[in-house]
């Protein structure tokens, strides 16, 4: 049996909701003649999902598909989601200071405290450090960064006033509204990033090109299934677009922006 994760958008509270389109995708793929389909879907670390051979679907962050696991996975497509500051399969991270800050501008974010999620996330770090890059003095911009470990955390730490700055998804930052509103109350857009390909579906690199075709085939099969409708419409799934693994070179641009102003690491 294949494994399958879809850990990006599974936050707690839409836990059913991505089942059932598991559940959906599933019968899709079948239908469309892949073996070894899994009955549910694997929720352990994402990163050994990744690194399965065997592994069927799973949903990753550009960031690593380009980097720690490029050439382990295959882009299969990307989805297309519902939500502000999405345009087509590109999305914009969502920079988030309290509500009470005076902050006006990001120029104001000078010796600010700031949480990411993670090093290796692109709309928690990889976008952040990109928009203040040219702000940034000697590599320097922000007075102390400090890592969360996920998205909800680096926002309750602005909210409870533990850090000054955040970079999340907007996809998350919608589903949260949806979700728990409480938990994004408190805390407001300062500005938006740059565009970027969106959170990929993928695959193990070593699957065929008949696989991968008919995982697409199902995408779009899922997609068009009104049994699912519930589904897409809480995880705010719109569509999928098929995109060359080039245009995450949207990713590394981000990079390159960072370092042609000195800024190598966020700090």
């Amino acid at each position: 049996m294949a494994l399958a994760s879809l850990p990006m958008y599974d936050h707690a509270e839409l836990e059913d909701a991505t089942d059932g389109w598991w559940q959906g995708l599933a019968r899709a793929f079948r239908a469309r003649g892949l073996a070894g389909v899994p009955a549910a879907l694997a929720r352990g670390s994402r990163h050994d999902d990744w690194s399965a051979p065997d592994l069927l679907l799973s949903q990753t962050c550009g960031y690593p598909l380009v980097n720690a696991f490029a050439g382990r996975l295959r882009l299969v497509a990307t989805p297309v989601y519902l939500v502000p500051h999405c345009r087509g399969a590109s999305y914009r991270s969502l920079v988030l200071v309290a509500d009470g800050s005076s902050v006006a501008a990001l120029e104001g974010l000078r010796g600010a405290r700031a949480v990411i999620n993670a090093r290796d996330s692109h709309s928690g770090f990889n976008a952040l450090r990109a928009a203040v890059a040219p702000l940034s003095r000697g590599g320097r911009f922000f007075g102390v960064v400090v890592e969360s470990g996920n998205h909800l955390e680096s926002l309750l730490m602005v909210k409870r006033g533990e850090a000054d700055v955040c970079a999340v998804d907007c996809v998350s930052h919608a589903l949260w509204q949806d979700t728990m509103p409480a938990a994004v109350a408190g805390v407001r857009v300062l500005a938006t990033t740059a565009h970027a390909p969106g959170l990929p579906y993928v695959t193990a690199a070593g699957r065929g090109e008949s696989e991968v075709e008919a995982l697409r085939r199902g995408l779009l099969d899922a997609v068009a299934d009104p049994e699912l409708a519930a589904a897409r419409r809480r995880l705010r799934i719109g569509g999928f677009e098929v995109l060359p693994l080039a245009a995450y070179d949207r990713i590394h641009a981000f990079e390159r922006l960072a370092r042609r102003h000195g800024y190598e690491d966020i700090a």
